[in-house]
């Protein structure tokens, strides 16, 4: 990487120099080599690494019209008909923590640009107004920046300090990390990142735990979800993260349990949206436009289990995993709302080059309000959800190729089908007025795609 970076910063100093030769004649080869030398930062000797990739593909809904949407299929995966998708490029940075358990620092940034940027950012843009009008790749997301300690107590105690990843789901931000390419159901309903204080510590090589406390979910700072409590005033949220995994003593198995606990509502966690995003909503009205329905006091509690396994006989060509999902939450906007499901994961490296995988998931709720689909809006109720079971099912199957270094190729196909699994857009006549998906179905939606990922 450092050869690389040497290679680039000298060529741009040479194009330099060239552009400079009539009033400096006498930089040399030689002399142009000693300047990048002696300018550039050297990464490896201060432990720093740079890293990322660059994620473009194409995706295709059979089943979408000029502005459908398939509500288990948001961000990217849920553009309008045929669309190139330029997903993500992203840069991390990182001086990591040693294996030495002594008092050390270090941190993390990761920064991501793309379409994913813009759904990540603003979870929201892509589920009342399903439209390729809302893709956007130069939107810009911060995902990561926190800084990391070590004190040495017992095997070492670290902490994370800053903004950081989620530790519910078995799936990741990062598209190419994940055995498939689109977004699975149950990622969609977990936080995306938190900004506070994460603790973790390792007991010995099969158990190790984290407890942390933030400010809450896909939040920067300490206030409810939209901003504001029932009566109108800012709010005050906080979160408690635990987690305990336990590792196999043989290194191939993974059980990793995940609990957070909220003092208030969700912040734009999966579909919980928010009408002012509909074109030409006006409720300027409410507190800061947001809608009371959307804020409130009360709880969220979410359980994540998952786990993977290597077994030995396939020889590390065969990985299977699970990740399930139960969540509960009393507040003031959501009422009483419970949600659940689980999913399925399998890869088998057929060969050097090419791979298959697949995910299985379902996600159900004793009412709509965790994924909104199907709401209606009028002037006494807020938000009130339509009475119904909530079921959503979908299969993946994905193709991956790895013929070239550091190149990443893949092909998908995917289904979804359920209650009010899929519809059309919202419309829109006039506050106070109720606002109701046109053509909710439940009728399977098809979905196929390719991704090409170069990383370094």
């Amino acid at each position: 990487m450092n050869k690389q970076i040497k290679f680039i910063l000298l060529a741009l100093v040479a194009v330099t120099s060239l552009a400079l030769a009539d009033s400096d004649s006498d930089v040399s080869a030689k002399d142009t080599k000693k300047i990048v030398q002696n300018n550039f930062l050297e990464t490896e000797q201060k432990g720093i690494k740079l890293s990322g990739y660059v994620d473009a593909g194409y995706s295709y809904n059979f089943n979408s019209s000029a502005n459908s949407q398939v509500y288990g299929r948001l961000g990217d995966d849920c553009a309008s008909r045929g669309d190139f998708n330029l997903y993500a490029v992203k840069i991390a940075l990182e001086k990591a923590l040693t294996d030495e358990n002594k008092a050390q620092a270090g941190f993390r940034t990761d920064v991501m640009i793309g379409e994913d940027a813009n759904y990540l950012a603003n979870r929201s843009s892509c589920y009342w107004y399903a439209s390729n009008n809302g893709q956007d790749s130069n939107s810009l997301f911060l995902e990561q920046a926190y800084v990391s300690i070590r004190a040495p107590v017992g095997n070492g105690w670290d902490f994370k300090v800053g903004k950081f990843v989620s530790i519910l789901g078995y799936e990741v931000i990062e598209r190419p990390a994940n055995m498939n390419v689109t977004y699975g159901l149950l990622w969609q309903q977990f936080p995306l990142y938190y900004t506070g204080v994460l603790s973790s510590y390792k007991f010995d090589d099969y158990l190790d735990a984290k407890i942390g406390v933030v400010n809450g979910s896909n939040t920067d700072n300490n206030t409810s979800t939209g901003g504001y409590n029932g009566n109108g005033s800012p709010g005050d949220g906080c979160a408690v993260l635990a987690a305990l995994n336990v590792t196999a003593p043989g290194n191939n198995a993974n059980w990793s349990n995940n609990f957070q606990w909220s003092a208030n509502a969700e912040n734009n966690t999966a579909a919980l949206t928010n009408p002012t995003d509909l074109p030409g909503a006006n409720f300027s009205s409410m507190p800061n436009g947001q809608l009371d329905a959307s804020s409130g006091t009360g709880y969220v509690f979410i359980y994540n289990s998952w786990g993977n396994w290597a077994p030995k006989f396939a020889d590390d060509k065969l990985l299977l995993a699970f990740n399930s999902v139960l969540g509960t939450a009393n507040t003031s906007g959501w009422g009483g709302t419970t949600w659940y499901g689980a999913g399925a994961y399998a890869k088998y490296q057929i060969n050097d080059w090419f791979h298959l995988a697949s995910r299985g998931e379902y996600l159900g709720g004793n009412n709509g309000n965790k994924t909104s689909a199907g709401s209606a809006l009028n002037d006494n109720a807020g938000f009130d959800r339509f009475n119904y079971s909530l079921g959503w099912w979908e299969y993946t199957l994905t193709a991956g190729f790895n013929v070239i270094d550091n190149l990443l190729i893949r092909a998908e196909y995917r289904l979804d089908w359920g209650n009010c699994s899929s519809g059309g857009p919202l419309s829109q006549n006039s506050f106070n007025e109720q606002y109701e998906p046109a053509n909710r179905e439940s009728t399977p939606s098809h979905y196929a795609g390719a991704e090409i990922v170069y990383s370094f």
